[in-house]
């Protein structure tokens, strides 16, 4: 028996990811995110660096189509050694 979610699908869902301010982290949380949600305009990807300028946050909106899709995003970003949190 599977969980009822409390989330109506389909939903626009923000993903925040934060790491160290690289630009392959940007490029690996994006791939992440697009393996289970499919190409992501950049306009649904947004940033912001850490005050000393060590990391940051990239959260990226896609449309969630159900909850099984939003736990295998988050298993995945949160299993990349890259990824220090993901919320």
């Amino acid at each position: 028996m599977s969980e009822e979610s409390v989330i109506k699908f389909p939903t626009p869902f923000p993903i925040k990811m934060m790491g160290r301010d690289t630009p392959e982290f940007r490029a690996t949380v994006r791939a992440l995110v697009e393996k289970h949600a499919g190409p992501i305009d950049d306009s649904a990807i947004s940033d912001a660096i850490s005050r000393k300028g060590n990391f940051v946050s990239v959260t990226i909106t896609i449309i969630a189509t159900s909850q099984e899709q939003l736990d295998n995003i988050y298993r995945d970003v949160s299993s990349h050694d890259d990824v220090l949190m993901a919320l």
